[in-house]
């Protein structure tokens, strides 16, 4: 196979001639899409109910949504300096693994494979299928195989365009995110619209029935932060970014005020004319919106919130697929999942994986359910990577920095981090006893699979023979040297 550098399904004709790896496709438009895209998905059209039910009034939940968008801010400025401190794919895992080591990096690796990454994926493929019915079954709950499936079919079929071309998963990721953007923009305008013909009846009280117990408080943060998850997903795809040293800290600084800002006034414009008691018995905080606002429109909301999901789908699969490649190639995953298309250089088998994880996912009933359970143990390692900064700042001094935060960022941002960890243990005890439980779970596995190395001959073999039969299967090698045939 000759090289050829106009073809992004072909080995680079540069420096990189004659290897097999992740190329660098990605420049500074396509970092803020994926962001923005990844960011804007289900979460502000799931969580406005989540956080106003813990947060019980519309002041504090506003607060709440200010909050959120500043804190996932600190945190994305911190990852800046992770992210061009070691600039490695695979975002969390590579960071505590330069701190901390092995086994920590693999108790990491171990959720979010099996909690943090899926259960985001599945959870956004979810409301997908219900935004894509809503019109058809209007205020009744649409049928749950039939939205199990549409979410099963939408996981597959972006897991395949993922696996075909970087390119293409690009161009998909910018254009849905400009729809979304567009979408949230008529909802704003409505929502204004309302507020200036002399509508504030539902913002005459708006600190009326707040709960101000901490446990609240942190469930309250959860579902806000949960709609601000994937501020650090570009950290996650840091090898194939061009120049990640400037495009990364730039697509920070660029996306996060857009999303808070985005976020806050479609809030104030679901606020404005919907009461807290339309809200909370709502399943579709935007759809309900729309019915009230936008007349024979409000057909559009549906098809807006479900290319907004499916845009977020789209960029959570290509970024997190890369985490699950960087451990594999570390060792601590097995080695199928660090195979790349010899032909289109997409890391295949990661990607099939990850979309069979979601497929089991998928068939859980209760959305919020997840969100705690994955706020959780996200909050938990942020919280350690964060440690694993400041840490780094004396035991690792001479590394490269670019980026610098002043240190009262981080401490501060794990000072919050400790908050929403340890809070909400007397509020969802069965959520956090289950995630922690998990966790402790991982270092057994650990034991076995990576630090035992007097394993038995009959599991080294079944390792190859399950590494040598993906390989086979879906015509992939490793990340090494290429010689043309």
């Amino acid at each position: 196979m000759g090289a050829n550098s106009n073809n992004s399904n072909q080995v680079d004709s540069s420096s990189d001639k004659g290897t097999i790896k992740l190329k660098k496709e990605l420049g500074l438009t396509d970092g803020i899409a994926i962001i923005v895209g990844v960011i804007i998905g289900s979460g502000i059209f799931v969580s406005p109910k989540g956080v106003l039910r813990y947060s019980g009034s519309v002041g504090q939940s506003i607060l709440v949504w200010i909050l959120s968008g500043l804190l996932s801010m600190i945190g994305a400025l911190c990852y800046a300096e992770l992210g061009t401190m070691i600039p490695k794919s695979g975002g969390d895992y590579a960071y505590i693994n330069e701190a901390f080591g092995s086994l920590p990096a693999f108790l990491y690796m171990w959720v979010a494979l099996f909690i943090l990454v899926p259960t985001g994926n599945a959870i956004t493929a979810i409301t997908f299928a219900q935004y894509i019915f809503q019109p058809f079954w209007g205020t009744c709950e649409a049928p749950f195989l039939a939205v199990r499936l549409v979410a099963a079919a939408t996981t597959c079929l972006l897991t395949l365009i993922n696996c075909y071309d970087v390119k293409l998963v690009a161009r998909v990721q910018e254009v849905f995110t400009c729809t979304k953007i567009f979408a949230l923009c008529i909802i704003v305008a409505a929502g204004l619209y309302y507020l200036c013909t002399g509508h504030t009846e539902h913002l005459q009280s708006p600190m009326a029935d707040t709960k101000f117990e901490p446990g609240y408080i942190a469930l309250a943060f959860y579902s806000g932060l949960f709609s601000y998850s994937g501020w650090n997903y570009l950290n996650y795809v840091t090898e194939e970014l061009k120049d990640p040293y400037k495009n990364l800290p730039r697509a920070i600084i660029i996306s996060m005020p857009l999303v808070t800002t985005v976020y806050v006034v479609t809030n104030i414009a679901y606020f404005v004319v919907l009461s807290r008691e339309e809200i909370l018995s709502s399943e579709a905080v935007a759809v309900t919106f729309g019915n009230k606002m936008l007349g024979m429109f409000s057909l559009c909301v549906p098809l807006f919130v479900a290319i907004s999901t499916f845009g977020s789908l789209n960029g959570a699969i290509f970024a997190s697929a890369r985490l699950f490649f960087v451990g594999a190639r570390n060792g601590h995953l097995p080695r199928a999942i660090a195979l790349i298309d010899v032909k289109r250089l997409t890391p295949v088998p990661s990607l099939v994986f990850m979309c069979i994880i979601t497929l089991i996912l998928i068939t859980i009933r209760d959305v919020y359910v997840l969100i705690n359970f994955v706020s959780f143990v996200e909050a938990l390692f942020i919280g350690i990577s964060i440690l694993g900064l400041l840490y780094m700042r004396y035991t690792k001094s001479d590394l490269k920095r670019p980026i610098k935060v002043n240190i009262l960022l981080p401490c501060l941002f794990f000072v919050i981090c400790a908050f929403l960890v340890t809070l909400p243990c007397y509020v969802s005890p069965v959520e956090v006893g289950i995630a922690s439980a998990f966790i402790l779970c991982g270092i057994p596995v650990f034991m076995v699979t990576v630090w035992w190395k007097g394993q038995p001959d009959w599991l080294k073999r079944a390792f190859t023979k399950f590494n040598d039969g993906c390989a086979k299967l879906f015509m992939c090698v490793p990340e090494e040297e290429y010689k043309d045939q």
